[in-house]
């Protein structure tokens, strides 16, 4: 009897970290597609809905080839407030003061899409304290450029993570995809996990 051909996987995600933390579980993707979707919140949308809906809209997006899709999102949040993905200095600066000394939430979201449509979802909540910061290192991360393209404005796998003495939760969740949630989707819908 031959065995089943091991199903094919595609990330919805040109994120260069998410193909790192799938790689930690032993997977490749067979292909990487990005997800061109409206990423606005909603008005009165909360955090977590808003990052469960984004992973399941980018996974359908590009589902459709017979593939699973894999897709992901990250929202970081200040109580009931969405921080945005920084784009340019002023909105990370925004995020970086809004942050300083505070506790805040990072939700990541995954989602696979089956061929037959169905999708499986799980979500993350970790909580992280910045330090308290000076207007000096606020500066000084933002000279580094890591803040550019991401959520709250900062990257926790680069400097910022120095400037966060407590994190109770998932340390590849904040990074853009939660390994243990992952896992677990992709093991439900038979990939093999080196």
């Amino acid at each position: 009897m031959t065995p089943a051909p091991s199903p094919t996987l595609l990330l919805a995600s040109a994120s260069p970290r998410r193909r790192e933390l799938l790689a930690r579980l032993g997977v490749e993707p067979d292909a990487v597609r990005s997800a061109d979707i409206d990423e606005t919140p909603h008005k009165a949308e909360l955090p977590r809905p808003y990052a469960q809906r984004m992973a399941r809209e980018k996974a359908l997006a590009v589902a459709g080839d017979g593939s699973h899709v894999l897709a992901g999102d990250t929202v970081v949040a200040v109580g009931r407030r969405i921080l945005p993905k920084a784009e340019d200095g002023a909105t990370a600066r925004k995020c970086l003061n809004l942050l300083s000394g505070r506790r805040h939430r990072v939700l990541s979201a995954v989602a696979l899409a089956a061929p037959d449509g169905t999708v499986r979802e799980k979500i993350n909540e970790t909580q992280l304290r910045f330090k308290r910061l000076s207007q000096a290192e606020i500066a000084a991360y933002l000279d580094s450029g890591e803040w550019e393209g991401k959520a709250g404005g900062y990257a926790i796998q680069g400097r910022a993570e120095a400037l966060i003495p407590w994190i109770s939760g998932s340390h590849s969740g904040v990074m853009g995809m939660p390994l243990y949630e992952t896992r677990l989707l992709l093991m439900a819908a038979g990939f093999a996990l080196g």
